[in-house]
């Protein structure tokens, strides 16, 4: 059973998972990786929730504000031994669920080409593409999605 507990980016089992990540991204992104990487510092993150399973934490996510009515989803993670079992689904389901709360209706994301399960996931969760916004427009590699929620 997995516990979705909503947090901040100082949480400590979140820091952990964001250094796993980065660690992951390094290698799918090769040299584009500090062009992403600037774009992916927590300090501007409040809204964080982490996964526990049996109380290790297993994955993470976060959301940003981007407009008035819209947040971009950031620092999606899940353990590799913990793929495909919906976890990432829990996550992403309580960050919409904590935005909309909040009075957001859009969820905008960036993902690359190369993350094939992520397209995947954002696609069965109801995202569509859309031209590439903001730090994104002209990056090849960037898929970008929106939901309105």
């Amino acid at each position: 059973m997995v516990r979705i507990e909503r947090t901040n980016s100082e949480n400590p089992d979140f820091e952990k998972l964001v250094v796993l990540l980065d660690a992951y991204l390094a290698v799918l992104d090769g040299e584009d990786h500090a062009f992403y990487a600037q774009f992916n510092k927590t300090t501007f993150i409040t809204e964080v929730v982490v996964a526990y399973e049996n109380e290790k934490a297993v994955g993470c996510g976060a959301f940003k504000k981007y407009d008035p009515q819209t947040v971009e989803v950031k620092r999606m993670f899940v353990l590799p031994d913990f793929r495909g079992r919906k976890i990432a689904e829990e996550i992403l389901s309580e960050l919409e669920k904590w935005a909309t709360e909040l009075g957001f209706s859009e969820f905008l994301l960036e993902t690359g080409y190369k993350q094939e399960a992520a397209i995947k996931l954002y696609h069965n969760c109801g995202y569509h593409n859309i031209e590439n916004y903001g730090q994104y427009i002209g990056v090849e590699n960037s898929v970008c999605m929106k939901k309105i929620l």
